[in-house]
């Protein structure tokens, strides 16, 4: 036993620092060679006299702007994207893309993570306040997507009824000026899709291409215009207040609407709007994942890596903290004590959006979005297994700490040999539990970007306008996972009991 925890202390440290502690280490480089180009993604060919690399941030759910072209090399494709390669490349500079939930882009420009921010967003005034934009380089036209069986065509008609708007978006500013609407905000595309389907909201006000991508995906949606009131809030790209690159860009912009560039994109990347009529049973295509299932079986390698690293970092943070609440030192109890409250008391996706958002902004350190993942769910965690830890601890028989000292142990051999290896017995349980938890929230870090099982089945939803058949094939993997994660936890047990 003394053998095999001797073992596991020298793996977990190797495995901690690989994975956490070096940027350029293996472990997250693997990772990030998983990632697809999506979360970071290098222009093929940089321009001949390059000036270095420009990071654009984007929300890759927002086709035909950008999406992620999942069935074939996981690219970030569209024509935002089309329109960011030719300026970088027209200014010498090579492009990276980094992804991102469409309310974090202003965030990420102001910590300066990212360059300038470019992904259907609008250049209203309130954003002014806050970022600088470019020109105006694309003009959208409100639309109301409502139910064939109970269509809404005109504003007037929105009166009394539920509408939905995606968060941030200009719709979302044009449908708070509505008198008489429940508005109820969404974080994305697919999400409104689903709420209207099931009848929770009875309209959505998206953008003429994305209002025709809905309808052509799911034939019981119906569309109409909204007559234009304001065209001077069109699409533009977003900059950090006070941008050097602001001039240069629309300079290029201005170049490619004079020579019709802009125009042919927009034919080149909006959808016809030509409908499939035909209703799947039970509402439910799973053809659509035809092609998807390869890209959204590689985001468990995403999954489990993190899964790992995070459980490795909180079992060994949380065994010191237990180790300090149960020492005669008191500025080390009240440490653990206070840590514990600290991130027991506050919720966990707030703990991975200041490790994420203000690590760069603080200590001027670009934090990658896997590592600051795991630095937030192994301290999160650490904090809960610290006290299961420490029970374990108290659990042991006090006649085994007694005899220890009598025989002259010394106090770090003592518990590193007799009394943590009959604790882990104890709680190998709770620490099972503690896995499988950590397993199913790690879905909470595609919201920064990590490319895990979760995030891909946004990717797959926001390509097909269709919500519900990558959520149920994202489940269906997760199931499995822990299924084989509970099973081997089994088998572990089964043999200590053997060995007792």
């Amino acid at each position: 036993m003394r053998t095999l925890t001797l073992r596991f202390i020298i793996v977990a440290f190797i495995a901690l620092s690989a994975a956490l502690l070096l940027p350029e280490g293996i472990g997250v480089r693997l990772a990030e060679l998983n990632l697809e180009a999506v979360h970071r993604q290098a222009e093929p060919a940089a321009a001949p006299a390059d000036r270095g690399v420009l990071v654009m941030g984007t929300s890759p759910d927002y086709p035909p702007f950008e999406n992620v072209n999942a069935k074939n090399n996981g690219e970030i494709v569209g024509m935002d994207i089309d329109i960011a390669r030719f300026i970088a490349a027209e200014l010498g500079y090579s492009l990276r893309i980094e992804s991102m939930d469409f309310n974090g882009l202003i965030a990420a420009l102001q910590t300066g993570r990212i360059d300038f921010a470019m992904s259907a967003m609008s250049a209203t005034e309130e954003r002014k306040k806050n970022v600088d934009f470019s020109s105006v380089y694309y003009i959208a036209r409100n639309m109301i997507v409502s139910r064939k069986d109970e269509p809404l065509e005109t504003v007037e008609a929105l009166e009394g009824r539920t509408v939905g708007t995606q968060l941030g978006s200009t719709q979302d500013l044009f449908a708070e000026k509505l008198p008489g609407i429940r508005l109820k905000k969404l974080n994305r595309i697919p999400e409104l899709i689903q709420e209207l389907k099931t009848g929770r909201i009875d309209a959505a006000i998206v953008e003429d291409a994305v209002a025709v991508g809905m309808t052509s995906a799911n034939p019981e949606l119906t569309l109409s215009f909204v007559p234009s009131e304001d065209e001077s809030n069109g699409y533009a790209i977003a900059f950090p207040k006070g941008s050097p690159f602001v001039e240069d860009f629309d300079a290029v912009l201005a170049n490619m609407k004079q020579s019709g560039q802009i125009d042919a994109l927009i034919d080149r990347w909006f959808p016809s709007g030509e409908t499939d009529d035909r209703a799947p049973l039970l509402n439910l295509n799973f053809g659509i994942l035809k092609g998807y299932i390869p890209y959204m079986l590689r985001g468990v390698y995403v999954t489990l890596l993190f899964t790992f690293v995070s459980a490795l970092f909180g079992f060994v943070w949380g065994t010191i903290l237990s180790l300090f609440k149960i020492s005669r030192i008191k500025p080390l109890e009240w440490f653990a004590t206070a840590y514990t409250s600290v991130f027991r008391g506050t919720p966990l996706l707030l703990q991975l959006f200041l490790i994420y958002y203000a690590t760069p902004q603080l200590f001027r350190y670009d934090i990658s979005p896997l590592l600051a993942a795991g630095l937030a769910f192994g301290l999160n965690s650490a904090a809960y297994l610290s006290e299961t830890i420490r029970g374990g601890i108290m659990a042991v028989d006090k006649g085994q700490r007694e005899a220890a000292m009598a025989l002259g142990i010394p106090y770090r051999t003592m518990m590193a040999s007799i009394i943590l290896p009959q604790a882990l017995r104890t709680i190998l349980p709770a620490l099972v539990n503690e896995c499988v938890a950590l397993l199913k929230e790690s879905s909470l870090v595609s919201v920064i970007g990590v490319q895990d099982i979760m995030r891909r089945a946004n990717v797959v939803q926001a390509a097909e306008f269709r919500a519900l058949e990558a959520l149920l094939f994202a489940g269906a993997i997760y199931y499995v996972l822990v299924l084989i994660l509970t099973s081997l936890a089994h088998l572990l047990e089964r043999r200590l009991r053997r060995s007792d």
